[in-house]
């Protein structure tokens, strides 16, 4: 049975070519119908968060000191996923990150993704948008707060159960 890993990143901004980077991780492995183990890390990516990027996910410098340095938090990563196809809600943002930071230490990212937001649109015509937590709303019945903190670990739970009922759904 194949073995997905459903993940969120959180980043100091949100534009590569300014140099943004990832300082948080949240996975969930999922075979068949079933939510495996999860993988959680901040990252500290000794890059200043900006402001608006911040308001997102309420990560501050402060949380980030002593944490993991990007290089060691990438080589778990690495060994939790194996070669699992990733899902992501929004993957090309998810994984250009990923790539990036792979990529800056001498690593490919080679594993095969799937896009929760390209298949929310194929599978749910007519929604009012396709953000994480409409997508809930309608595939889940699960009200999500407005203006939550988006966490990467809670982030990469709700998308696992997205997936899970898409599955159901196909």
């Amino acid at each position: 049975m194949p073995r997905y890993v459903v993940f969120d990143v959180e980043t100091t901004g949100l534009r590569l070519w300014r140099n943004d980077r990832i300082i948080e991780i949240g996975a969930i492995a999922v075979t068949g119908n079933n939510i495996g183990e999860e993988f959680h890390t901040l990252i500290d990516a000794d890059k200043p968060i900006t402001k608006a990027a911040q308001k997102i996910h309420g990560i501050t410098r402060d949380m980030l000191a002593g944490q993991p340095k990007v290089e060691a938090a990438l080589i778990t990563f690495r060994r939790f996923i194996g070669n699992s196809t990733l899902v992501a809600h929004n993957a090309d943002f998810d994984i250009g990150f990923l790539g990036y930071e792979y990529s800056r230490i001498g690593q490919g990212l080679r594993n095969r993704h799937i896009c929760t937001l390209k298949l929310s649109r194929k599978l749910n015509l007519g929604l009012p948008d396709y953000r994480l937590e409409t997508v809930a709303k309608h595939v889940l019945g699960i009200e999500v707060e407005r203006g939550r903190l988006h966490r990467a670990l809670d982030d990469a739970r709700l998308t696992a159960k997205i997936w899970l009922k898409m599955g159901e759904l196909a």
